[in-house]
């Protein structure tokens, strides 16, 4: 079957002795969903099964240990150290396979990062030299209290591996193959990347031996060749082994360089390796750089690595890093790399090779890149989605839905809460009615995806989704007691959002003063006299600002209009550091304004994730933003705003226009309202809770799951 948009992407493809459906790969992703004891489990099993029900050609399980506990990464992390684990990876290899995916363990050892082990369980942390000391960093700076577990704040035991060691992992690593091979897997990936002990033997960095694994290149590649050739050599050359591999270290001195990656993949070649997974990875003191390598913000940020790979060795390549399918095709249809590894896009929407083979591209429910899943692995927890509430929790679908007699459900508010809440509950059968008192969808979804651009691919698939089921959707309607009541209402989601009033702020009633609500208002376009008075002065200035920068003014400020010019001012103070301050600030310093952003807490991006907190605090700096923590005694000014700093100095800061993004709250009055009136409600959204993009999904999925059953 040829597939006209994705030809390349969709085709079957062979890996070694594997031949696959089509050429998108599950990267190996830790996931923390094994059984305390690191077996495979119904949870585990039932996410991979999602994935091969979605079309997956290939699915990669994350970080499966060969030498635990030492060597662990995380919580939950597979298990592949003892026989006793093969029922549990036999079942999990005999579903994966009835949906027509095939299914490796990537081989595991954290080596030198391996700080969970040592938390947890005491073990030392195994390398090759004894590190030196930590380059001071800011990424530790991005957790907020709460995320902190104390219990992992420990020195850990450092272990400096001897021979006998070496030896030692090489065959846990052959057993872990040979146990992969015994339970059905259909190949093993050996992880030779991203600090983990493998590749901190290759890492110049990291690697100070003076022995036969030390030393020059050819000896610090000694292990992972070795490693390769004695997994061949165990397996036979009829099962699939290959081997992950950074194409560099960024932001580490005298780190691997992509020289060092294309020699390296032609010696596992030799040694037997089937394909090689290009990836990359990082110092790990920097914040930023945690989105900037391994699992990248930038688009394709590692194809110039896979490419170089793949023009050193005769065997596949596997790309990885934020590559939209549009892409993949075209890098595979290049002969950039062979198989596309994806991992948030899946976690997002397990069904996308499947939609995708359908021509049902529109239907991808998209990745926002929000790092909500891999925060996950550096908080502790079991992995999560910010726009699919049911990974990790697959294995709790209900066996029936929808058990009960059609129902007239009214949805009011259509933030993405209530889209979410009124697009399932048609899906499940319901008489659904979906009432918004603007004139249009999308609530504070509308504003977000303005100010941080991926959540726009949100509110296109949520206004898609809604399109295709039968929803009657009643712009220009405030829902009453009465009309709801007219309609004939069964029960009623509330998703109405949150309020963002003006605290009491001295002087926060002046007219250059804007509000979060006033702020929305101005950036989709609406009006009113409060705010074109507030925003006169600020056109005035924005024309400017627009001459000097050669920026053309656009009054109807809208979504996918200009977003260069906005009626503020060149200079805007933002009281607020948290998720909407944070991004604010990004939106209006990359259109040129000078932005200060005053926050009171001790903590800056509450809300976000903090691999996500970490690279927005790091390009606001780079924008030059000013940043404050700890402000007292805040004051708005006619020409800007005044606050007592960390050191008790009281601080001025000019400004055309003050922008206060504190202040939002729940607000259950209309929920209240209907309560009262003999409804019953459900309440979604930041309505029930502040909970954003993330707490809006999963909120409408649970409440429809509670309506519905």
């Amino acid at each position: 079957m040829t597939h006209s948009r994705y030809p390349h992407l969709l085709s079957p493809g062979r890996l070694g002795p594997l031949q696959l459906r089509n050429r998108i790969c599950v990267t190996a992703m830790g996931v923390s969903l094994a059984e305390d004891d690191g077996s495979c489990g119904d949870r585990l099993i039932a996410y991979h099964e999602e994935q091969a029900r979605g079309g997956a050609g290939l699915i990669i399980m994350g970080a499966t240990g060969v030498s635990l506990p030492v060597g662990g990464v995380q919580r939950n992390q597979i298990d592949i150290s003892h026989d006793r684990f093969l029922p549990g990876l036999s079942r999990l290899a005999e579903t994966v396979h009835r949906h027509g995916a095939r299914i490796a363990a990537q081989l595991h050892h954290g080596g030198l990062n391996a700080g969970y082990a040592a938390a947890v369980h005491g073990v030392p942390l195994w390398t090759p030299s004894l590190p030196l000391p930590p380059e001071p960093g800011d990424f530790f700076s991005a957790y907020l209290p709460e995320e902190i577990d104390s219990s992992r704040m420990i020195m850990p035991q450092i272990h400096e591996m001897t021979e006998d060691d070496i030896a030692g992992v090489i065959a846990d690593f052959v057993a872990g193959a040979l146990r992969a091979k015994a339970a059905g897997l259909d190949g093993v990936e050996i992880h030779g990347g991203h600090g983990y002990v493998l590749s901190s033997f290759l890492s110049p960095s990291t690697n100070r031996r003076t022995d036969r694994y030390g030393g020059t290149f050819e000896n610090r590649a000694q292990l992972m060749v070795e490693t390769v050739a004695a997994v061949r050599a165990a397996v036979g050359p009829d099962f699939a082994m290959w081997c992950k591999l950074d194409t560099r270290e960024v932001g580490k001195a005298n780190g691997i360089t992509i020289e060092d990656a294309c020699q390296t993949a032609r010696w596992l070649e030799q040694a037997g390796a089937h394909a090689i997974t290009a990836t990359s990875y990082h110092n790990t003191s920097h914040g930023k750089l945690h989105s900037e390598s391994n699992i990248p913000h930038p688009p394709e940020l590692n194809m110039p690595g896979a490419a170089a790979i793949k023009a050193a060795v005769s065997i596949p390549v596997i790309a990885s890093g934020r590559i939209e399918p549009e892409a993949a095709d075209a890098r595979i249809g290049k002969g950039d790399c062979d198989f596309v590894a994806m991992g948030r896009k899946l976690l997002a929407d397990p069904f996308l090779p499947a939609k995708l083979a359908k021509g049902r591209a529109q239907d991808v429910r998209p990745c926002i890149y929000c790092y909500t899943c891999v925060s996950c692995i550096y908080i502790g927890t079991s992995v999560r989605c910010a726009v699919n509430p049911e990974l990790a929790f697959e294995y709790q679908r209900p066996a029936v839905v929808n058990g009960q007699a059609r129902r007239r459900i009214a949805v009011v508010g259509s933030g993405p809460a209530g889209m979410e809440a009124a697009r399932r509950l048609a899906l499940a059968g319901q008489n659904v009615a979906l009432f918004e008192s603007g004139d249009r969808l999308g609530g504070a979804l509308r504003f977000a995806s303005l100010a941080y651009e991926p959540n726009e691919h949100l509110l296109d698939w949520l206004e898609h989704q809604l399109s295709q089921v039968p929803v009657d959707v009643r712009l220009g309607t405030c829902a009453t007691p009465e009309l709801l009541r007219e309609w004939g209402a069964d029960e009623v989601v509330v998703a109405t959002g949150a309020i963002r009033e003006l605290p009491p702020i001295p002087g926060s009633d002046q007219a250059h003063v804007l509000s979060g609500d006033d702020l929305r208002s101005l950036m989709l376009g609406k009006s009113n006299p409060t705010l074109n008075e507030k925003v006169g002065l600020g056109a005035r200035l924005a024309a400017k600002v627009g001459a000097a920068t050669g920026l053309t003014a656009n009054p109807g400020f809208v979504r996918k209009a200009s977003r260069q010019w906005m009626p503020l001012g060149s200079r805007i103070a933002i009281i607020g550091g948290e998720l909407v301050g944070l991004e604010l600030a990004e939106f209006l310093a990359e259109r040129h304004r000078e932005v200060t952003v005053v926050e009171e807490s001790g903590n800056l991006g509450r809300g976000l994730t903090v691999v996500r907190r970490a690279r927005l605090v790091a390009e606001l700096r780079e924008h030059g933003v000013s940043l404050h923590t700890g402000a007292s005694g805040i004051v708005i000014l006619p020409d800007g705003i005044e606050f007592t700093g960390l050191d008790g100095d009281r601080v001025k800061v000019n400004a055309d226009h003050v922008i206060v993004a504190t202040g939002a709250r729940s607000d259950s009055t209309l929920a209240d309202e209907l309560v009262a009136a003999g409804f019953t409600v459900h309440e979604v959204g930041d309505g029930s809770g502040v909970g954003y993009i993330e707490g809006a999904m999963r909120s409408a999925a649970e409440a429809v799951g509670r309506i519905i059953i």
